[in-house]
């Protein structure tokens, strides 16, 4: 009934972490400007970016699975808002949140975590791409 509580909590921390992952990049990046590299030959992707990719796929697993259990009635538009609170199930609706909820909040990270995996192994084969091309030139 409230598993996507879990996803949801994950998605505000993870929103709240980019914003400021993403300040901090903004701010290297202007002390950077004069640097001798240019960013076209800069294949990374920035941290910023890649937790948004989490951030999107928790905020859009989590808007599913309200919108489920919205179709399902197990959400009121009255107070408690949760049906199993108001039948006086609330502590299996917290042993939900806390097993099924925070499951598929640890997949969904890794998964994550896989596509970190495979985008640094692109970015490192396109970095050596670029040295291979610099050292032919």
């Amino acid at each position: 009934m409230a598993c996507f509580v879990a996803p949801v909590t994950e998605a505000v921390v993870t929103t709240v972490m980019a914003k400021v992952v993403k300040s901090k990049e903004n701010k290297e990046a202007l002390k950077n400007v004069h640097m001798e590299e240019s960013s076209f030959n800069n294949k990374k992707i920035a941290f910023s970016t890649k937790l948004g990719w989490l951030n999107k796929m928790l905020w859009g697993g989590s808007a599913l699975l309200a919108f489920e259990h919205i179709w399902h009635g197990e959400v009121i538009a009255t107070f408690p808002f949760l049906t199993a609170i108001k039948s006086g199930e609330a502590i299996g609706m917290l042993k939900e949140i806390g097993t099924t909820g925070v499951g598929m909040a640890v997949l969904v990270t890794a998964v994550w975590g896989v596509m970190l995996i495979v985008s640094s192994a692109l970015e490192k084969r396109a970095a050596n791409e670029v040295n291979l091309a610099k050292e032919t030139n």
